[in-house]
């Protein structure tokens, strides 16, 4: 009987090892997931304006004022975004979609680029229930190669923040408390911070360039594999 019943808890030990490790997110290294930017080592990088999925008609201009910062903190030269986008305005481009049709090797040509960051903005979108109210905000990143046109980098930054005003409890007073804090905090919510925490998390996985001091040293450094094709998603509390 004691034998039988250590089998049991040998089994049940075992069912729950597989279901956490189902559960678990996927990690790898950086050089197993990107290993062509390894390769290839690109100095500079163009950023294209984003392609805006979401429903915020704002959303295009508060991702642009936040991703230029970050890039250049992992150690490649940034194209100036705001002379780019000029430029290609100048060229009739104004619609960011017409952007995935030029050749690659169009923006080596004209801007010295060794690679492109297109980006798309899934989500920009606030929710406001009441006493709770939450911010999301989810981009897709693709950064490829004018030389050999092909996927140098890709991930997704999404996060979730609490816009709530603190815990529950307490009451009706405090119900109510909660309910108006919520409601100054949508409406004074500052985007850009927020829009910067998912650029940072998202180039976080991004092997570091040139002008980094841990160029080339962080190949076998593990990430979540939270590429565009398998999403994931983190939170943050103001």
């Amino acid at each position: 009987m004691r034998k039988y019943k250590g089998s049991i808890n040998l089994l049940i030990i075992l069912c729950t090892t597989v279901m956490i490790s189902s559960c678990a997110p996927k990690m790898l290294t950086k050089s197993e997931i990107f290993p062509l930017i390894y390769e290839e080592a690109p100095l500079s990088i163009l950023v294209l304006p984003p392609i805006n999925l979401s429903t915020a008609a704002n959303a295009k201009e508060y991702y642009s004022t936040t991703i230029q910062e970050p890039l250049s903190f992992s150690g490649y030269y940034v194209l100036p975004y705001e002379v780019t986008s000029e430029i290609l305005k100048m060229e009739g481009i104004y619609d960011a979609e017409l952007l995935t049709n030029i050749p690659l090797a169009k923006f080596r040509e004209y801007f010295g680029a060794d690679a492109v960051l297109y980006t798309s903005i899934k989500q920009w979108d606030l929710s406001y229930l009441v006493i709770a109210s939450n911010l999301t905000i989810s981009i897709d990143c693709l950064l490829k190669s004018t030389h050999t046109d092909e996927i140098l980098w890709e991930y997704n930054g999404t996060i979730v923040v609490d816009l709530s005003g603190g815990s529950g409890g307490g009451g009706i007073e405090a119900l109510i408390a909660k309910a108006i804090i919520t409601a100054i905090n949508t409406a004074v919510v500052d985007y850009v911070p927020y829009a910067r925490i998912a650029n940072y998390r998202a180039l976080n996985s991004m092997p570091f360039g040139k002008y980094h001091d841990q160029f080339n040293k962080d190949r076998e450094q593990q990430i979540v594999d939270q590429r565009p094709s398998a999403e994931k998603m983190g939170k943050v509390t103001p």
